[in-house]
């Protein structure tokens, strides 16, 4: 992998090399560290398509001045349902590997996007360059071309079903009469098409996405191939401003995702929880923690709020397909965004260049069976972007991928800084565990004082249902964060699970 190009005023973490040299391009003309986020987010778009998408949404944590706030741009339910015989909604089996799972594609598994409209909200509140700046990098890399990364071409392998569910698409990303597969590592994908619809995008406005001519490209694939959208719904749409949940660990102060999501109020919890614990054994605390919070949320999951005191949503959790980016700079400015487009719902918007999400094709999303979700209504995630700061001052940003594991991957980098007292990179890279339904997945290597034999006999004999992971996995997320430490140090580490760039 090439060098990357360094930033002496801020740190940068992302889930791709191109990703994170968007951001540092931008902060070495002067941006913020949002405008730095948002250049980096555009260029996932380009470079992490599975992921990133300008139909989908996501989350941001903003600190500034010690204050946090927190913007959700995360999809909405459409507001009105077709009937089920009149919508396009079709399975396809990814294959993992090991194992295959069911996804469901189609213009009838699409919520509403909210992808464009937060970024704009995100530059009008926090920006300093002009927005077509920050989308430069990604305008030029998708007119110009990238090369597929290792983990993307891993991606494309999994989800090929969905990237190659309507010809246009499938041409995109690699099949051709001789090729019947995806693009493979090191492939170069160019997309014109959506280097001319960003370049409009940012001239533009985020009203073209709502009220213009993208929003009605959108409402025009939904109402002729059986979707649910509608123009109305991408006019209705707002970003919404919240006020983040707080936990504390050690001397760290955090602030992540409230409800209506879930992720946020887990995290808060299951730190609550580790820190009241007496158990000195860090493993065994750690995983009775986890197994706590996740056995509560699991017997009643419409009270999850309770946790924190708040309303929280039960059901219709979207969490798969997730990307994160992670910015903090000398001054105690800290963002964290995570978002996410599903896999995509097969279908290229026409001339656009790219997929609107899949987040109503998600069984997880929908536990009462498919179709079962409320109309105009904000849809839950785990994804559980966090700034935070301590006591003597400095700034965190992190966050991950990784779906129903975000928020023990998130818990575990942050107990790793404010509890074990690791260095970032450490921090990021330490074995994991995940618990749920009582049952311990861990990353079985041993590392010197961080987890030995003594910490995996505990373990094993606490959780009799078990099972080893012989090295670290991106089963157990992706986690990409960036530090000013209160000494006034920047750290900057991405996860190697999942191909991260940390850039400082």
């Amino acid at each position: 992998m090439a060098a990357r190009k360094r930033t002496s005023r801020a740190a940068v973490a992302a889930g791709h090399a191109l990703t994170a040299d968007a951001a540092v391009q931008v902060l070495g003309e002067g941006g913020s560290v949002v405008d730095a986020a948002i250049a980096a987010l555009w260029m996932a778009c380009v470079c992490e398509p599975v992921l990133a998408s300008p139909g989908g949404g996501g989350f941001a944590a903003i600190l500034g001045r010690r204050k946090a706030e927190f913007l959700d741009f995360f999809v909405d339910a459409p507001g009105v349902k077709r009937r089920e015989s009149d919508i396009e909604f079709e399975e396809v089996h990814a294959d993992f590997g090991t194992t295959t799972q069911g996804f469901h594609v189609g213009a009838g598994a699409s919520a509403v996007p909210g992808f464009v409209p937060g970024l704009f909200e995100l530059h009008e509140r926090y920006g300093r360059l002009p927005m077509r700046v920050l989308a430069e990098p990604a305008i030029a890399a998708a007119r110009d071309g990238v090369s597929i990364s290792p983990f993307q071409a891993k991606l494309f392998g999994v989800v090929a079903p969905i990237l190659t569910f309507r010809p246009d698409a499938a041409k995109l990303f690699g099949q051709t009469e001789e090729h019947q597969g995806v693009h493979a590592a090191g492939a170069a994908m160019k997309n014109p098409d959506l280097a001319d619809a960003l370049d409009t995008i940012t001239r533009e406005g985020s009203r073209i996405a709502t009220h213009g001519e993208i929003a009605g490209l959108m409402a025009q694939q939904s109402e002729i191939h059986g979707g649910h959208l509608r123009r109305v719904d991408m006019e209705s749409y707002r970003v919404e401003k919240r006020r983040p949940v707080e936990a504390k660990l050690g001397p760290l102060t955090v602030w992540t995702n409230p409800p209506p999501a879930l992720g946020g109020a887990l995290i808060s919890a299951m730190c609550r929880k580790l820190t009241e614990t007496s158990d000195r054994r860090y493993w065994l605390a750690l995983a009775r923690a986890v197994d706590s919070v996740d056995c509560f949320w699991r017997e009643s999951p419409q009270d999850a709020g309770r946790l924190i005191g708040e309303p929280a949503s039960g059901g219709h959790v979207a969490q798969r397909g997730t990307t994160h980016v992670s910015v903090a700079d000398m001054d105690g400015n800290a963002v964290a965004i995570t978002v996410s487009n599903g896999e995509g719902n097969g279908r290229l918007v026409p001339g656009c260049g790219f997929m609107i999400n899949n987040m109503l094709g998600e069984e997880d999303v929908n536990p009462r069976g498919f179709h079962a979700w409320e109309p105009g209504e904000r849809l839950s995630s785990m994804m559980s972007p966090c700034v935070g700061s301590w006591r003597d001052g400095g700034a965190l940003a992190l966050g991950s991928g990784g779906s129903n594991r975000i928020r023990t991957a998130v818990l575990q980098v942050l107990a790793n800084i404010a509890l074990r007292g690791l260095p970032l990179a450490d921090a990021v890279a330490a074995p994991r565990l995940h618990i749920e339904r009582g049952f311990l997945d861990f990353e079985d290597v041993l590392v010197d004082e961080l987890f030995d034999e003594d910490d995996r006999s505990a373990l094993v004999q606490a959780f009799e249902e078990h099972r080893a992971w012989p090295e670290p996995s991106l089963y157990f997320g992706g986690v990409h964060a960036a530090m000013l430490t209160p000494r006034g140090a920047l750290e900057a580490a991405g996860d190697h699970r999942r191909e991260g760039t940390g850039v400082t």
